[in-house]
Parts: structure tokens; sequence; C-alpha cells
């Protein structure tokens, strides 16, 4: 005698409901953790404000507040440019590997980028500026190479992820490939490809630190010096900025990545 095993009904409303409470939660973790920056910044700001430096001392001239906005503009810099290039190179590549006819060079591809992620990235830094001199662009290259892998992969495995019976029903509906490819898999990727975005913007954010030995400016330049003339003041200083300004990169990163997920997904 053989019985029917029927499933329980959908209730949408609960489902809504439970979505909806996981979302909250998610924005109440976000809003935490920028709490936590903005409080470990304005309590070094108070410490930095009440600290009696002479003007010209190591300390005085590092963390003057001129100079602290400076290096923080360079920084900044320094990191949006490197994260556009990483972005302009990562996503179409990533496309392009995600083809029928390109799809076997993948491996390949991703096995190199994989070696300038594990190379160490003082050292790709170092000899990018023993090659092309001290500056800029030296240490943008440099790092570009180191942040390449997780935007590349994400892009890769966004696309891979997409449900091939819909890009079937794109074509069987007449769509043309490149139609297929902006209507119906980037959108399904865009969260995938976001998060891979951001990973490689804080990757970034965080390695530009290095690139205060190469003379290319930036919050390292404060943690080089530092470590150069033993002031521990200046050293810490440097690391909580650079710290503080990945992780608040990190929580623009995710609010967009929220903003940018389709709707259902």
């Amino acid at each position: 005698m053989s019985t029917t095993v029927t499933a329980p009904p959908v209730d949408p409303d609960a489902i809504a409901a439970e979505v909806a409470q996981s979302r909250a939660g998610k924005w109440a973790r976000l809003a935490i953790q920028q709490g936590l920056v903005v409080a470990v910044v304005v309590g070094w700001a108070v410490w930095r404000n009440g600290a009696d430096f002479k003007a010209e001392s190591v300390e005085g001239r590092s963390l003057a507040w001129g100079q602290i906005l400076q290096l923080t503009g360079q920084h900044i810099l320094l990191s949006v440019v490197t994260t556009v290039i990483v972005l302009v190179l990562a996503i179409p590549l990533g496309i392009v590997l995600t083809r029928r006819h390109t799809r076997r060079l993948a491996p390949l591809v991703v096995g190199v980028a994989n070696i300038g992620q594990a190379a160490p990235a003082i050292g790709l830094i170092v000899l990018s500026a023993l090659l092309f001199n001290i500056g800029f662009w030296p240490a943008v290259g440099a790092v570009s190479l180191y942040g390449l892998l997780p935007s590349l992969r994400n892009t890769i495995v966004g696309l891979e992820q997409v449900d091939q019976r819909l890009v079937e029903a794109g074509r069987g509906m007449g769509m043309s490939a490149p139609a297929v490819l902006f209507r119906v898999e980037l959108p399904l990727a865009v969260p995938v490809i976001v998060a891979g975005a951001r990973l490689a913007l804080v990757l970034v954010v965080g390695t530009m630190a290095l690139a205060g030995f190469v003379g290319a400016g930036g919050l390292g330049l404060l943690i080089t010096t530092g470590i150069k003339l033993s002031r521990i003041s200046v050293l810490i200083s440097g690391a909580l900025l650079v710290a503080a300004l990945a992780l608040i990169i990190d929580w623009i990163g995710r609010v967009v990545e929220e903003f940018a997920r389709p709707k259902g997904i």
C-alpha cells in the first residue's frame, strides 16, 4: 500500500517576512561595523588633537592635519586608479573566458593571475620600482597585478553560475548572443561580480600602504617614517588609518552590493 507525501503549503508572507528579517539583520551588522570604525577614528582624532607635539618634531610634521589629509587623498587616488585598471582588465577578460570557444583557457589565465597574487606584494612593488623608477605608476602597476585575481575569479564564477536553461530560453526567444549576455547573464551575475570588485578594492587599499616604500605617497608614508625613525605613534597612526580606510571602503562596497542585487535574488 503506497502513501502519498504532500509538500507543506508555501506561505509567501512568511517567506517575505524571513527575507526582510535577514536583510534587517545584515543592515544592523553593517551599521555596527561602521559605528565601531567611526568610533576608533574619532578616538584617534581626539588623541591627536590633544597630543602636544612640537611643530618641528617628526610627529608634529607627520601627523599635522594638513599632512594627514594630503596623504589620505593620495592613498585614495592610488587605490581608485588601481581598482579602475583592475576592473577594466578583469571583468571583460572574465566575460571572454566564459564564452564557449575560450572557456578552456580560463584555468590557465586564472593560474597566471593567482601567481601574481601569490607573489609577495612588497616584492612586486620593489621590482616594479627597480624596472620603471619610483613613484605613482610603478606602485599602481604592481598592485594592479596583485588585485587582479578576486575580480577576475568572481566574474568567471558569477557567469558560470547562471542557470543555462535561462540562457537557452533567451536564445530560443530569438535573442542574439550579446543580448543574452547583457540582458540575462550579466544581471544575474551582478551580485558575485560586485562582490569581487569590493574584495579587489579592499585588497588594493590595504596593499597600497606599501607604496610608501617606493615614494608613491599615501598613508603608507606614515608607516615607513615610523619604522625608519622608530616613532611608534606615527607607525600606529598610519596602520590605524589604513585599516580604517579599508573598512570604510568595505562598508561602502557592501552597501553598493545590496543595492546592485537584482530583486528576488
